[in-house]
């Protein structure tokens, strides 16, 4: 079939936001739809896979600060530079066809069109923003937004932020938008649909701040300097300059646009099935045919965030388990729409079951048993039973189901069905015992129709497996003859393909298995190792050289205090607010500059702090403070870090430090 004449099929995965290095959350997504891709181009399409990196932004910007380099350096390192992103994509055996940064210079072109066109149609217009704001995320949030007065994405803190920006008229386009929510099959899983309607549109959708002025990390506003836009514009229509849309470094717009599906993750979803369909709607252009929004891989309880301490390396994993084996896990074990809760035991348990045990034993046991009983080649005789028909049913039947499952995104029941059939095919061994039939040179022919059937069996498997294990089902078919023109999507439905006498090849085992606690043990020693050198090296304030008199030092009365209640002071985002237990059976309030280094005051009800007592009261923010929490301060990496000297929970409140 002729390249133009092909079916198109365009699928895309947010452009990630590299203000870290990757781990092993972050490939999800990413192989999940290389996995589709791949799914595609076996069936005849045309495929265009696009990832990237979204870069700009004050995250960005503060962290090459931090790091003391530009911001382009900063990125360029982490998307370029040693294990950065296109070292991981190209570990996890990524397909992508395209790869877009929005700092290429096309796509920061072609964003200041699409944004002076939004204004000059009316749909963006200037004014000033004022609410809760998210570094992190870079989102605002309204109050009833706010989840505990936090950020409902990622759970941290937020603060006011005022500033001259420009707005998206998000407010105008919120019925069309929940029309196509509640009318079409636009987002899915439906699950998500409710969320959106009722969190976000019901409540009454706000305009959207669509620039900032407090950083200049961006792509500038060309006809209002100062002015940068921000991640909506510039985040989102990666997906069409990417495809040539204002720009002309690429001219495939019409080949590909609407596209056929964004796998994003269910935190993005809001940004991708509102905004994103707005904006679209502003410019009167197509919109994407599907937004499907992923869970989230889940570890001890929480999101997978560096932030969070558990981070897991695909780099160790892919070293240790294999490439295909990690890939295969993360599309075997977790239900693609729902969160999955990661473990390095089930991972290993996996790779045992499904892959050493089912798969590789069945590879392995028919390839053995032709070369010990036929010498690699089987002979051209045939004689069929009843017994074979159940098994050829079950696999000439496997494509349909398969691709049912495919075809809604359901990538762990796709797996299934085929895993069925490498279950049903060991099974078919045991029943028909090739060695027992070995015995008798006059069941040479049926056991050659064994041996056959066995080995159509893997082929049809393995063919449907290579969007998942590209590399190893190559390997597979290596070993039981399979030339290329009987591994097609076309052959994946189709009994008889490999040749009457084909030749097989054993080799060594393709999925080995894993001695499951050595791998426990090295992976444990691994992560301490690593914690060890993800320590910093402490920077302490040099003693001082002021002596002080003994008597002056006894002055100060310091006792040990129980936090009662710890709360933030509104309108600061340096105090917390500390009711004390001093053992004096009133409480003491005292005020403390301590919120950036405790997010969650919380946390600290019930922790026994020392204070010094004897200070006179101060008023803070118009409120009393009696005293002052003793602290400890160092620096890591350039960074001051407090900590609050905290003492033996079993020392009671009111006890003198002498």
């Amino acid at each position: 079939m002729c390249q133009d004449c092909k079916k198109k099929f365009y699928i895309t995965t947010p452009i990630y936001y590299p203000s870290s290095k990757l781990h092993i959350g972050h490939t999800y997504c990413t192989v999940a739809a290389d996995a589709m891709a791949r799914y595609k181009r076996l069936q005849g399409y045309d495929v265009m896979f696009l990832t990237g990196t979204d870069e700009h932004g004050q995250k960005i910007e503060e962290k090459a600060k931090a790091a003391g380099v530009t911001p382009q350096e900063f990125v360029d390192n982490i998307v370029c530079g040693e294990k950065g992103v296109l070292d991981l994509w190209k570990l996890m055996n990524i397909s992508n066809d395209r790869f877009i940064r929005t700092t290429d210079d096309y796509h920061v072109a072609a964003i200041q069109k699409i944004f002076k066109k939004m204004y000059e149609n009316g749909d963006i217009y200037k004014g000033a923003y004022k609410g809760m704001y998210c570094t992190p995320c870079e989102s605002f949030w309204t109050e009833s937004q706010l989840v505990d007065g936090k950020c409902p994405d990622c759970g941290g803190e937020v603060h006011e932020a005022e500033e001259e920006a420009y707005f998206f008229r998000l407010s105008k386009y919120a019925p069309r938008v929940r029309e196509l929510l509640t009318t079409t099959d636009f987002l899915e899983p439906k699950s998500r649909v409710n969320e959106m309607v009722n969190n976000f549109i019901d409540p009454g959708l706000e305009d959207l701040c669509v620039s900032r002025t407090s950083f200049t990390w961006g792509v500038p506003v060309d006809f209002d300097p100062g002015h940068v836009v921000y991640v909506w514009i510039d985040a989102l229509f990666n997906y069409m300059t990417a495809l040539g849309f204002e720009n002309d470094r690429y001219n495939d717009l019409d080949k590909y646009w609407p596209c056929d599906v964004h796998f994003v993750g269910k935190e993005i979803v809001r940004f991708h099935s509102i905004i994103w369909p707005a904006m679209l709607m502003s410019l009167d252009l197509p919109l994407p045919k599907k937004v499907y929004g992923h869970g989230w891989l889940i570890m001890d309880g929480g999101k997978m965030s560096k932030s969070k301490g558990n981070v897991v390396d695909p780099y160790v994993l892919a070293e240790m388990f294999g490439v295909d084996a990690l890939r295969f896990f993360l599309l075997r074990t977790f239900p693609f729409g729902s969160d999955g809760n990661f473990s390095n035991e089930l991972l290993i348990n996996t790779i045992n079951i499904d892959l050493a045990n089912d798969l590789g034993n069945l590879v392995s046991r028919t390839t053995a048993m032709v070369e010990k009983y036929f010498g690699g080649t089987l002979p051209a005789e045939r004689q069929f039973a009843d017994i074979d028909d159940e098994l050829i049913l079950m696999l000439t039947g496997l494509r349909d189901r398969y691709e049912a499952q495919m075809e809604k995104f359901q990538f762990q029941n796709a797996l299934d069905e085929v895993f069925r059939c490498i279950q049903r095919s060991n099974k078919y061994i045991d029943e028909n015992m090739p060695w027992a039939l070995a015995k008798d040179e006059a069941n040479r022919a049926r056991l050659a129709t064994v041996m056959y059937n066995l080995l159509e069996s893997v082929r049809i498997c393995a063919t449907l497996l290579l969007p998942f294990m590209p590399d190893s089902c190559q390997k597979i078919f290596r070993q039981i003859g399979a030339a290329e023109e009987v591994t097609t999507w076309q052959a994946a439905k189709l009994w008889g393909k490999l040749p009457e006498t084909v030749t097989v090849h054993k080799g060594e085992a393709i999925f080995p298995r894993v001695d499951t606690a050595k791998a426990l043990a090295e992976l444990e020693e691994l992560h301490q190792q690593q914690l060890l050198a993800a320590l910093p090296a402490l920077e302490t304030e040099p003693l001082s050289a002021e002596t002080v008199e003994f008597d002056d030092f006894c002055k100060c009365d310091l006792r040990v205090v129980k936090v009662k209640d710890c709360k933030t002071v509104k309108k600061s985002d340096k105090l917390l607010c500390f009711t004390l237990d001093d053992g004096t059976g009133e409480d003491r309030q005292i005020l403390s500059g301590v919120r950036q280094w405790y997010p969650e005051p919380e946390k600290l009800i019930g922790k026994t702090l020392v204070a010094i007592v004897n200070l006179p009261p101060r008023k803070i923010m118009w409120r009393d403070s009696n005293g002052m929490l003793l602290s400890a301060i160092h620096k890591e990496k350039g960074e001051e870090v407090l900590h609050l000297v905290m003492v033996d929970d079993a020392i009671p409140a009111g006890a003198k430090l002498e």
